[in-house]
């Protein structure tokens, strides 16, 4: 079996068609089935007491095992000559890359016509901090970062670990950042219990960050430039992967990213990324999806490369 050419045909039927919302309404996802067995073991689990890093270790052992088992059982019995076909089906709910777009350019429109509100309420679907508290660069900010770090998390790590090891490779991947995304938190309830779901996504998400800023740095108008920011200011990020993927669209788009910004009641002083460059426009944001839709078939084209090989 060729997992690159199963990638390619999960990455295709992705961007053709997304998840439909009449599936979904249907069966769900296999992230949100993924999200109950994780929220269930959290009620289960989490709980004071001296074992909770114990315990949240093997919510992830768990997790991970119970995802991944009927991958490797699936995987071993796919026949062949199709079974990458089948396999790469299989994978296809399990990348994001027209849902991330999606959610990008719903908050591209309404700030392109200076409206601030749909913007705001647009945005919210996508970051954290409070949206009430974005003007338009804060906004352009958000989606502009939103849409670099989740194009490493949604859309090349899972085509990466599925290029590297199949049907496991992208299932084991997609349990780890549910997890990380649920209860990898610095927080009274989270720091102890999911310091393992966080510690392991930082260590699967090592190359894959890197290489969406090479990827975003390649299709970018000045590729020299962009990956001397890249490597310049990567590191200014709290996340020891997050920053690459943003510094290198940062450059790309010619913009600033990062600084200060507002979490509930708290401001949270981060460093800028690109310093020297303008806030972001509204033009900024269609930059970045044009950016963003030049990376996805620049991949495309590699894991074209790599099936034919």
């Amino acid at each position: 079996m060729t997992f690159a050419a199963m990638m390619l045909v999960a990455l295709v039927l992705d961007v053709l068609i997304g998840w439909p919302g009449w599936l979904f309404r249907r069966v769900g996802h296999p992230v949100t089935w993924l999200g109950a067995i994780v929220s269930r073991l959290d009620q289960t689990l989490n709980t004071p007491g001296p074992l909770r890093r114990t315990r949240g270790a093997f919510c992830v052992l768990f997790v991970v095992s119970i995802a991944t088992a009927p991958a490797i059982g699936v995987q071993s019995l796919l026949p062949e000559p199709f079974g990458w076909m089948i396999a790469g089906i299989l994978a296809w709910p399990l990348v994001a890359a027209r849902s991330m777009y999606t959610h990008v350019r719903n908050v591209a429109r309404p700030l392109a016509a200076h409206d601030l509100g749909g913007a705001r309420r647009a945005v919210s679907m996508i970051v954290g901090r409070d949206p009430n508290r974005l003007d338009q660069a804060g906004i352009g900010r958000a989606t502009v970062e939103s849409l670099a770090e989740n194009t490493s998390d949604g859309v090349i790590a899972p085509l990466f670990w599925g290029a590297v090891a199949g049907l496991p490779g992208i299932v084991a991947y997609k349990a780890i950042n549910t997890m990380d995304s649920m209860i990898g938190y610095r927080t009274p309830r989270y720091e102890a219990f999911g310091k393992a779901a966080a510690r392991l996504d930082d260590l699967v998400n090592l190359v894959p960050a890197r290489l969406t800023g090479v990827l975003f740095v390649c299709v970018s108008r000045r590729p020299r430039q962009g990956l001397r920011i890249m490597r310049a200011d990567a590191h200014k990020h709290r996340s020891p992967n997050a920053g690459w993927p943003e510094a290198a669209m940062a450059a790309a788009i010619e913009v600033r990213l990062s600084g200060p910004r507002v979490y509930g009641n708290e401001i949270s002083e981060e460093p800028w990324v690109n310093e020297a460059a303008s806030d972001p426009e509204p033009k900024d944001v269609d930059h970045a999806l044009r950016v963003y839709r030049r990376t996805i078939g620049l991949v495309a084209l590699i894991l074209t490369g790599l099936a034919l090989l």
